[in-house]
């Protein structure tokens, strides 16, 4: 992964720290989110380019012009955990998946405690949508960023009807 790099991005669900290395995005951080050692990104790094068109696609998809994300990813994790958030960025925009549903496209069903916890860890929420999976009665289950952002994030989709 080597040395990561970091940029701020103000965002309608609060400020986001985005982190890269050379190689690809390795984190989007929510405040008090435990953001791990980086340096602030001066614009000269290797990482640079890419923390710039990271902040821009998301500032496109929280205006509603982006639906999908292309950028590079570099994050940390397990190949298990890796075939999960692979899973998670095939969820369309605007749609959610139940755990198990999400186990069972990875073809074992009795893995949904399993996905659930890497789904947990995926550290590059919204980018990698783990907001949009969701319990098997349709509840918000957990989510890094808090249940009011995942809230927040599927009515912005249009997943869910906004709270009356």
């Amino acid at each position: 992964m080597g040395e990561s790099a970091a940029i701020r991005f103000a965002s309608p669900i609060g400020e986001l720290v985005i982190t890269a290395s050379a190689s690809g995005l390795t984190g989007v951080w929510f405040p008090g989110g435990g953001l791990p050692g980086v340096q602030p990104d001066d614009g000269r790094g290797p990482a640079s380019g890419l923390l710039s068109r990271a902040r821009d696609q998301l500032a496109q998809y929280f205006a509603g012009a982006r639906t999908a994300f292309d950028l590079p990813l570099d994050p940390p994790g397990t190949a298990f955990q890796r075939r999960v958030w692979s899973a998670l960025r095939a969820i369309p925009y605007g749609t959610t998946v139940s755990y198990s549903e999400l186990a069972r496209r990875l073809g074992d069903v009795r893995a949904t405690r399993a996905v659930g916890a890497a789904n947990g860890k995926n550290p590059i929420p919204i980018i990698v949508p783990c907001h949009r999976v969701i319990g098997a009665r349709g509840e918000l289950t957990g989510f890094g960023g808090g249940l009011d952002r995942k809230r927040w994030l599927l009515e912005h989709e249009g997943a869910l009807l906004p709270l009356t």
